[in-house]
């Protein structure tokens, strides 16, 4: 019976040690590289170098190990081709029976702090994609290993049938190609981003996502879905949060969450967020998170029911029993007191999440899929500020109605458009959220403010294209208004705003989100 070889040089070399020993007790004949070779040997396990193999020595300060025909025809050659055969005798090329590589932590290596591009250059695989790819491709004659996980299962199917099945190995193929195109696109994306500002918008995309879980069902019962994880995502994003307690996170859930966490972001004194089906249905700030939690609330108490909350503050006792009070699928915050997650341990379903308030100002784009394509854009991270607001009436606004027009317009940046928000002492007290017309929106927010409006202000995610949104305010009380400003009838609503002795800002810059 001929020799069965196994190539086994890993860089992540977890589990790679009691395999090796498997392999070689199966009559396996193990061929490797440096560490890996390292490891196998001071474990004991029978090791032939790769340069005994090809009689070549490693050089190039090791970036020339495998690149050798020995190695590549031992992978690439067809066992039940003739000539394959005897090119392969021709040249004493042993067939390579298994492939056992994963490749330089090149991802791991990015996510440093001050790496720098020679550093990662380094950590770019050369010899490991090349044998990755020509055992995938040769999939019928060689089995390849990219995945540290499936060693049991294909010691397991080598001790019961003696080798691997062809679904096997085709399964072990896919998940070859899948690694190596990953990692390569990782690398152009690395590598993309060292380009002019110019160029950041690439002629190719390329998205590397890795899945974290199925999930029960998608937006509806009959659709199917799964979460996915960016390679390096921003250590603020929703997709690094801990979940500490709590039922599975549906697809609803996280698309919710994710719309709560980037609102609250927005603010740096304590803040809390409800929302309800990706609209912010109450926002509150306040000198701590307990009256900030309470305004949150006041601001709809019926749309809060069944919502998610999320916070920029540790979460306290005094807090948690608060929210406890009424049903909440998800609560999102930087930290918890002891004392608080020992309460929400009482209702065993309410999804608990811990996330950063790390890295918010990453630069990131933000990818939108229509039906056979992508929309790219940057995520609008531009910090918001009244210094470069202007005022457009003969009446100034208040400190108190600045303050509260800054907070009306960072709340109505996470609105659905068109959109209105009513705020009066940092809360929200009517919402506006996904209307045809911004008058309808206007009106929404107005009715459900109800007495509340008096006193209260409007911020408007976009212009208003005629002054009847400023009438429907001033009808029902609003002092202030802001808005981007640019249409042409602002000189209309600005009119509108003075024979009320309202105040209206234009802040030059527009909030659409669809």
């Amino acid at each position: 019976m001929s020799k069965k070889y196994a190539l086994i040089s890993v860089s992540d070399k977890k589990g790679v040690v009691d395999f090796g020993r498997e392999l070689s007790q199966l009559g396996y004949e193990i061929l490797s590289t440096g560490g890996t070779a390292r490891s196998l040997e001071e474990a004991g396990v029978p090791v032939k170098s790769v340069s005994e193999e090809t009689g070549f020595p490693e050089i190039l300060e090791g970036r020339l190990k495998t690149l050798h025909p020995k190695i590549h025809g031992g992978i690439l050659g067809k066992r039940e081709d003739e000539t394959h055969r005897q090119q392969m005798s021709d040249h004493e090329i042993s067939p390579i029976d298994l492939v056992v590589v994963n490749l330089y932590p090149f991802a791991q290596t990015i996510a440093k702090e001050g790496v720098t591009r020679a550093e990662a250059i380094e950590n770019i695989d050369i010899g490991g994609p090349t044998m990755v790819r020509a055992a995938a491709k040769n999939y019928q004659d060689v089995g390849v290993i990219v995945n540290p996980a499936r060693y049991e299962e294909v010691i397991k199917e080598l001790k019961e049938k003696g080798s691997l099945s062809s679904e096997t190995k085709f399964k072990l193929a896919v998940e070859a190609f899948t690694h190596t195109a990953e990692y390569d696109s990782v690398i152009s994306g690395y590598l993309s981003d060292q380009l002019p500002e110019e160029t950041r918008f690439r002629d190719t995309y390329i998205l590397p996502y890795k899945k974290v879980q199925a999930l029960r069902y998608g937006e509806n019962p009959q659709q199917q879905a799964a979460f996915y994880r960016e390679i390096n995502p921003s250590l603020s994003s929703l997709a690094m949060a801990r979940q500490i307690q709590g039922k599975e996170l549906s697809f609803n859930n996280i698309n919710d969450t994710n719309a709560a966490w980037e609102l609250v972001q927005e603010f740096t004194e304590p803040t809390v967020v409800a929302i309800k089906h990706a609209n912010p249905c109450g926002v509150g700030t306040a000198p701590d998170l307990h009256e900030a939690y309470l305004k949150a609330y006041d601001s709809d108490p019926v749309s809060i029911f069944g919502g998610i909350i999320a916070v920029n503050n540790k979460v306290d006792l005094k807090t948690a029993e608060e929210i406890l009070k009424i049903f909440i699928e998800v609560i999102i915050a930087p930290d918890y007191d002891k004392e608080a997650l020992e309460a929400f341990q009482a209702k065993k379903d309410i999804r608990v999440l811990q996330a950063k308030l790390e890295d918010i100002d990453r630069e990131e784009l933000d990818f939108k899929k229509v039906s056979g394509g992508l929309l790219v854009q940057e995520l609008d991270k531009v910090p918001m500020s009244i210094e470069n607001w202007k005022v457009v009436t003969k009446r100034k606004p208040t400190d108190r109605e600045l303050e509260d027009l800054l907070f009306g317009m960072r709340v109505v940046k996470h609105v659905k458009s068109n959109a209105i928000i009513l705020a009066k002492n940092l809360q929200t007290i009517g919402v506006g959220a996904g209307q045809m017309n911004r008058v309808g929106a206007a009106r929404i927010a107005i009715d459900q403010a109800g007495e509340k409006a008096k006193g209260s202000v409007l911020a408007s995610d976009a212009f208003f294209p005629f002054p009847d949104t400023v009438v429907e305010a001033a009808k029902a009380g609003v002092t202030a208004l802001v808005q981007p400003g640019g249409s042409l009838k602002d000189e209309e609503a600005i009119e509108v705003a003075n024979s009320y002795d309202m105040t209206l800002l234009f802040t030059g810059r527009r909030y659409f989100k669809h």
